[in-house]
């Protein structure tokens, strides 16, 4: 532009001396056209920038006419997308260096910096040719814009590498998920002589851990037809050279070497650990400028998806520029890979694995906390599924079975399904009204079976369902060892008459629920606490006495049920559950350490607290406590509370459990578990036994007594499920909490 306003100064002082010295007339008069076109250095920017947003439409939008006519919007997407994936181009820096203009074409010079996630920056000064037309400056196509090594239509290629990915462990250093060499093995039943039935499913057995009654029903099925092939499991290959001799010479067992990422036992925690898989198509975009291409796997769900950083490590590799027809025809750059980091966790494998069979035949969740930390010790939601599938090389993959998802197998039920709490829920009325200073431990009501509190309603206790004498006079501390409705329709109704009619909506957010819990790592939702109408008092009063034992609009998750009995076994510190132990890379440098959180601490007295705790002592040590019977003989000392929560018009109701121990043992510390059982029936049949099975594992190193429900480890009896002997064998149960629902009947 300098030298075009140059040019027409010279001309007008040219035509000014003619003028002055009279000379020249009767020549025509000189015609002078300026130039009033943008800089082209404004377009070049407008071109660089939209490269650097991947702007493409906007980029060849700006281009000349004759640029467009050679080269389609396709072609032109094409070239730059080819640079940015195999680049790995994450930004595009540049810098104006000098412009040339002319009247009708100009030139201008930069430097360009590719930013690639793989290899690092790669800089070259280059220039673009402009053309003028109609008035607005045009970039003239040509491949060298790019990088001056792609100049006659040469490429890039990157040739990567990629370092292997990190382990996760448990808490105790045993490895949850890591690359190695597999075995996937299985059996075909059709191909199997029956002599040896019988040591191949012990062989089976000492391979996998699997119990061998489990191995035996998967291979022949009581009902139905055996499939024509049966997946077992799969085994490192160090496994299974090991401890494979009593079973590769039997008939019908094959089995399958490959490279994988590892998931043994099937899985622990699949849900919350997450598994790995290809980068989804319409994500690849997402990960070009993270150094990823679209054929490589990611972590998908839970502590694989949330480490990916930490576990995929960095990649490296060689860029090189081919001509046309694929030689090499230069080096651009290169840069070696850097090794992965391994993440440990929280997790107890071992118990993890316990809290999985404990309650694998239900749907429902478990949640292990260690009491005073945050720390997640097992976390389990039922079913779930063998995150090893996921790998199509693996040949016992029935992928494709879990999709569509209809049991719910991906979706993480201790933290993101909610639930109805019920009676668990009791604790917190139990404390507003000790806090209210309306009660004292001491006070007492008499335990009828049915309320009549609200006018025209009748209310039931649930020992008018089961049948059962009513539970008479109780204290309050009372009132949760029999978990008794009538104390806590009372507790609602008179909180909302004396004008607190927010005391229990609260006391349940200062209990931690209404809010997430903050885990990270995996989702979760906040569950739903809202305060009774405050302005329809009918309405109102309705729903704080619903609120006040756990029904209503008020839900929770298994993992909030988790915190706040951890709280009040360990004095009141709400904390964070956390999953991660540590990262640590390479060189044994921790990049993560954990760190005890607190969320919170439980808005009651000293006093109150202990009371609490008190009345859940009753609860499985008293002989009138509704889980008194399921915990005879257990040596370790706990302190509960059983629910059963309607879950809807008809469903049976879901089950739950939550407590605490306080066994004191130096190198044990005591844990908090949360037992959800979905739509089953009563928490002191189900959900408590499935919390003194996964107790007495972690405490006992063994599971304990028989479920009610088995006839042996692992093993139901389908008697105990018949509708009439379970009817029967439930009104029979003198000390064990019913429906905690609420059973709404007209007066006459």
């Amino acid at each position: 532009m300098k030298r075009v306003l140059n040019f027409i100064a010279i001309a007008f002082l040219v035509a000014g001396c003619g003028l002055g010295s009279g000379e020249g007339e009767g020549l025509p008069t000189p015609v002078i056209s300026i130039n009033t076109a943008p800089d082209p250095e404004t377009a070049a920017n407008a071109y660089l920038t939209a490269w650097n947003e991947a702007n493409y439409e906007g980029m060849y939008s700006l281009l000349s006419e004759s640029s467009k006519s050679s080269l389609s919007f396709e072609d032109f997407q094409a070239r730059y997308a080819m640079v940015a994936t195999q680049a790995n181009l994450f930004r595009v820096d540049y810098e104006i260096l000098q412009t040339l203009t002319n009247a009708q074409t100009a030139q201008v010079g930069y430097r360009v910096t590719l930013n690639s996630a793989v290899i690092g920056p790669i800089t070259r000064d280059t220039h673009m040719d402009l053309v003028l037309e109609g008035g607005d400056w045009r970039i003239v196509w040509a491949d060298q814009i790019i990088l001056p090594e792609l100049a006659g239509g040469n490429g890039l290629s990157l040739e990567r590498s990629v370092p292997t990915r990190g382990i996760i462990y448990d808490r105790n250093g045993v490895a949850l998920a890591s690359n190695t060499e597999a075995v996937a093995v299985g059996v075909i039943p059709s191909l199997l002589l029956e002599d040896d039935a019988d040591p191949l499913i012990s062989g089976l057995s000492r391979l996998t851990g699997i119990p061998s009654r489990t191995i035996e029903a998967q291979i022949f099925p009581e009902e139905g037809e055996p499939e024509y092939y049966v997946p077992i499991a799969e085994v490192s290959l160090d496994t299974f050279n090991a401890l494979s001799g009593n079973i590769t010479g039997l008939t019908g067992v094959r089995y399958e070497q490959y490279s994988t990422r590892l998931y043994p036992n099937l899985g622990a925690a699949p849900q919350t650990l997450g598994y790995v898989g290809p980068v989804p198509a319409e994500e690849v975009p997402n990960f070009i400028p993270l150094g990823y291409q679209s054929d490589d796997t990611i972590g998908r769900q839970g502590i694989e998806a949330w480490a990916e950083e930490y576990l995929a490590g960095t990649r490296g590799g060689i860029l090189r520029v081919l001509d046309p027809n694929g030689n090499i025809f230069t080096t651009i750059a290169e840069a070696p890979a850097q090794p992965a980091s391994s993440v440990h966790t929280t997790l107890d494998m071992e118990l993890q694995l316990a809290a999985q069979e404990a309650i694998k035949d239900f749907n429902g969740a478990v949640v292990v906390l260690e009491r005073d930390t945050g720390r997640v010790l097992a976390i389990v939601s039922s079913p779930d599924f063998n995150p090893n599938w996921a790998d199509p090389a693996d040949y016992n993959s029935f992928w494709g079975n879990y999709f569509p998802d209809d049991r719910g197998r991906f979706f993480n039920r201790a933290t993101q399904g909610q639930y109805p709490p019920g009676s668990i829920f009791k604790v917190i009325p139990f404390s507003a009204a000790l806090e209210s200073g309306m009660w004292e431990p001491e006070s007492t009501i008499d335990c009828v079976q049915q309320w009549y509190g609200l006018a025209g309603i009748v209310l039931d206790d649930w020992t008018l369902e089961k049948e059962l004498p009513p539970s008479g006079t109780l204290t309050l501390l009372e009132g949760i060892m029999r978990s008794c409705n009538p104390w806590f329709y009372q507790i609602g109704l008179d909180l909302y008459n004396a004008g607190q009619t927010d005391a229990i909506s609260e006391m349940a957010r200062g209990f931690g629920l209404g809010s997430p819990t903050n885990i990270q790592v995996v989702p979760e939702e906040a569950g739903s606490i809202v305060a009774p109408n405050a302005t329809d008092a009918e309405l109102g009063r309705l729903e704080a006495v619903q609120q006040a034992f756990g029904q209503g609009t008020t839900v929770i998750t298994p993992l909030q049920a988790a915190v706040y009995v951890a709280a009040i076994g360990n004095g009141g510190t709400l904390y964070q559950p956390q999953l991660i132990e540590w990262v640590e890379d390479t060189n044994g440098v921790a990049l993560l350490n954990f760190e005890s959180q607190v969320n919170g601490t439980l808005p009651i007295s000293a006093d109150t607290l202990l009371n609490l705790q008190n009345a859940m002592r009753l609860v499985v040590a008293d002989p009138r406590g509704t889980a008194a019977r399921r915990f005879s003989g257990f040596a370790i000392s706990t302190y509960g509370k059983t629910g059963t929560a309607t879950a809807g018009e008809g469903l049976d109701p879901h089950a739950w459990f939550i407590g605490y121990t306080d066994a004191g043992q130096p190198n044990r510390p005591d844990i908090a578990i949360a037992v959800l059982v979905e739509n089953i029936g009563d928490g002191s049949e189900f959900a408590a036994p499935i919390f003194r099975r996964v107790a007495s594992h972690y405490f006992l190193g063994s599971p304990g007594p028989l479920y009610p429900w088995e006839t042996d480890y692992g093993v139901l009896d389908p008697i105990y499920f018949d509708e009439t002997l379970q009817a029967e064998a439930t009104a029979t149960a003198e000390s064990e909490e019913g429906s905690g629902g609420i059973v709404v009947t007209p007066v006459p």
